[in-house]
């Protein structure tokens, strides 16, 4: 059975630092593009803190519209959030890692609020910052602050994949999001890359 996200993490670090960053991606191992990463730091020892995001969840385990319905009621409890991305030219320039690190670097930089401490998922550590931090496995479904984060960064990149859709028509990416569907692979083979694909990304090939 899957664990619900809690405080279990924030509470005992909230002794020390008040301002906690959840960070997720979303975006990863798609084909097409951005990567996107959301930060969220939610108020310390808010008493109403858990019931009122009682139905957040690691957002892959969330439909769409659950999703779209929990991005307001997060960014509203929240004290303060933000979306960073990095393109699909900056991924194909220095690889997923690093600009997934970078992604993550933009969206704590346009927080409002200087966070003191980072509650990462695993792989998405930020060595180069100077910011006491854990990674946590797993930490979307474990963590109240990275499940937040996940759910703002999956409905940032999906609007963001929507509009995109409008742009390069040919390639159904509001049905598969840019992710390496067999519809999206057999469009890459009709009409070649556009100006939004990974091409240093391998493509497996349709059996």
């Amino acid at each position: 059975m899957t664990s619900l996200p809690d405080l279990t993490h924030e509470e005992p670090i909230w002794t020390n630092f008040q301002y906690i960053a959840g960070l997720d991606e979303a975006g990863r191992g798609a084909l097409a593009g951005p990567v996107c990463v959301g930060a969220v730091i939610l108020p310390p020892n808010e008493p109403l803190l858990a019931p009122t995001l009682s139905r957040v969840r690691d957002s892959k385990q969330l439909t769409s519209l659950e999703r779209s319905q929990l991005a307001p009621v997060i960014q509203q409890t929240a004290l303060a959030w933000d979306i960073g991305f990095a393109s699909a030219e900056e991924i194909d320039q220095m690889g997923i890692v690093p600009a997934t690190r970078l992604a993550a670097s933009r969206a704590l930089e346009m927080l409002p609020l200087f966070p003191q401490f980072l509650l990462t998922d695993f792989r998405l550590e930020l060595p180069e910052l100077d910011i006491p931090q854990a990674a946590l496995v797993k930490g979307d479904q474990r963590s109240l602050s990275i499940a937040c984060a996940s759910i703002l960064a999956k409905t940032a990149r999906d609007d963001t994949m929507y509009e995109l859709d409008e742009e390069y028509p040919d390639y159904g990416f509001i049905r598969h999001k840019g992710y390496g569907t067999l519809l999206h692979r057999d469009r890459i083979t009709a009409f070649g890359y556009s100006p939004i694909h990974r091409t240093t990304f391998k493509i497996k090939s349709a059996e």
